[in-house]
């Protein structure tokens, strides 16, 4: 039983059980991708359908990972697969159970209030957002938000942070950011600012179809 209820792997030179970070953003990227399209669906569609299918799924996925092990999540074992063939990227497994109980608890509250009371609120809003936001920030950055608070709860030092994040090291040549570069952001935000005001009524106006094309489909 004790190797089926843990959490985290025992990988040599590590003295605390780790995870691969490469799948858990792979499995983030798909929560993501899955929990983003159900809310367009909320938007646009007023469909709750597979917002409510994606809650239960999450809550199921992270009851897995936490309560049982990571090993046998469904998600991950997808992660897995997908950089079955990347070298792994050994992260520790307690600031990562950390951020998963907080995810999981999050979960649960949008499970309640939504699958069971049958309701939406500026709850479920501004929790269903915390967790686009982590999600993203976990598979596009590699930057676990919930893993940030674990120093401040325990109050210890994180181990084995994604790109040793966790320790001070000089930046090399290749990570420093200029005044040049930085002006080139600002410039392209003010770029883009501009471009929005000049062509407003176009964006507004939905486009014609130049060719008639799908009036030609349409009449046959």
């Amino acid at each position: 039983m004790s190797k089926i209820i843990r959490f985290g792997e025992d990988v040599d030179g590590y003295n605390i059980p780790v995870l691969n970070e490469r799948e858990i953003r792979a499995a983030a990227g798909l929560w993501f991708l899955m929990l983003f399209t159900s809310v367009m669906f909320v938007s646009f569609k007023e469909n709750f359908i597979m917002f409510k299918f994606s809650i239960i799924a999450f809550l199921l996925d992270f009851i897995i990972r936490v309560l049982i092990n990571p090993k046998y999540s469904p998600s991950l074992i997808l992660g897995r697969l997908i950089v079955r063939n990347q070298t792994p990227e050994y992260v520790g497994a307690p600031q990562k159970k950390f951020a998963w109980v907080i995810g999981l608890v999050l979960a649960t509250i949008m499970f309640v209030h939504l699958v069971i009371v049958n309701a939406f609120s500026p709850i479920t809003g501004i929790i269903c957002l915390t967790c686009l936001i982590f999600l993203f920030f976990e598979s596009a950055f590699g930057i676990c938000l919930g893993c940030k608070f674990y120093p401040m709860v325990y109050k210890e030092k994180a181990q084995y942070c994604p790109g040793e994040v966790c320790d001070v090291k000089t930046k090399q040549a290749i990570q420093k950011t200029t005044k040049v570069q930085i002006l080139i952001v600002f410039g392209f935000l003010i770029f883009m600012a501009l471009t929005v005001s000049v062509f407003h009524a176009n964006f507004r106006t939905t486009p014609y179809d130049l060719f008639g094309i799908e009036q030609y489909f349409q009449s046959k």
